[in-house]
């Protein structure tokens, strides 16, 4: 118990589990991208990214570079989660710039499956038009080796493991109640996973609203196993861009406004974005350069460190 200390009864309680943080007493904030594709993104019309999630076109992989030599630049690192069938285009060669500059890179399943799916239909929109595929195997085994599949494509093709594990899509409570999959992640060798998005809203005009929901976005274990999971922060850009069509200053509002929170409350911010969309909508890196600035101003309270690290910490 010296390595965990308990948040104040302020940050409530968590799905599954009691929030916890770092001893240092610091505010831990994560730069972290998806590197998969996005449905509406580069163009509204454009829906095919469902079926191939893993093919980033050419802005996304530059988009990712650059973010990536951004962030170093300024004394950070970014967390990076990968959809395994990136692994299957020609040139990964940007992938192991990032590597060398010492971003992480975790496990986002080979074909971005929900991982709480129980019925086949549900597993992934790939599966959906080419069932087959699935090998009339059960979704628990599928998804499990879709898990497993791209740790291998990792070792084999960038010469190193999965740094953490995220789930595809993000679930209000994360994986509470679903002891098998803690154990199946457990079984193949994470510590730690990011699976929570907690509910909150894009309709208020104001940023405050989003204090209820960062308090929900803290590290907790889960009750059922111990698995740590540390939960994902909104808004994200896919939330405000593609389901509310927020304008980028508001999404620059909300995430100020997430970032001094946890800077206050010494707490975790997790932020999280796909370059394949956020590319789009921001292509001068203005979020990544605010929470940058941010972080400097205050950085006898605050770091920027990748999911690895916070888990360490706890």
């Amino acid at each position: 118990m010296k390595r965990r200390m308990f948040l104040s009864a302020a940050f409530g309680a968590a799905a599954g589990g009691s929030h916890l943080r770092a001893q240092s007493g610091k505010a831990r904030i994560a730069i972290t991208f998806d590197l998969e594709m996005s449905r509406h993104f580069p163009t509204w019309e454009t829906t095919h990214w469902d079926y191939e999630k893993g093919h980033l076109n050419d802005h996304a992989r530059r988009y990712s570079l650059e973010a990536a030599r951004l962030v170093k630049g300024r004394g950070g690192v970014l967390h990076f989660f990968l959809v395994g069938r990136v692994l299957e285009q020609e040139n990964v060669d940007w992938l192991k710039e990032i590597i060398a500059m010492g971003h992480p890179i975790g496990n986002h399943t080979y074909d971005h499956v929900d991982v709480l799916a129980t019925q086949p239909k549900d597993v992934q929109f790939r599966f959906q038009r080419a069932p087959w595929l699935m090998r009339g195997r059960p979704p628990a085994e599928v998804i499990a080796d879709n898990i497993r599949m791209t740790a291998e494509a990792m070792r084999e093709r960038l010469g190193i493991g999965p740094n953490g594990f995220r789930t595809p899509g993000g679930f209000a409570e994360g994986l509470a109640g679903r002891a098998d999959v803690q154990r199946m992640l457990l079984d193949q060798g994470y510590a730690w996973c990011s699976g929570k998005y907690p509910r909150h809203s894009t309709h208020r005009p104001d940023a405050e609203y989003l204090a209820a929901a960062l308090e929900q976005a803290q590290p907790f274990r889960y009750a059922e196993t111990e698995l740590l999971e540390i939960p994902m922060s909104p808004v994200s850009d896919i939330h405000a861009f593609r389901s509310a069509r927020w304008p980028l200053a508001r999404f620059l509002e909300a995430t100020r406004y997430g970032v001094e929170w946890a800077i206050r409350n010494r707490a975790v911010y997790d932020f999280l974005a796909h370059p394949s969309c956020l590319g789009v909508v921001d292509p001068k890196f203005a979020a990544l350069q605010l929470i940058c600035s941010l972080v400097e101003r205050h950085a006898d309270r605050a770091e920027i460190c990748g999911l690895d690290a916070i888990a360490r910490a706890l």
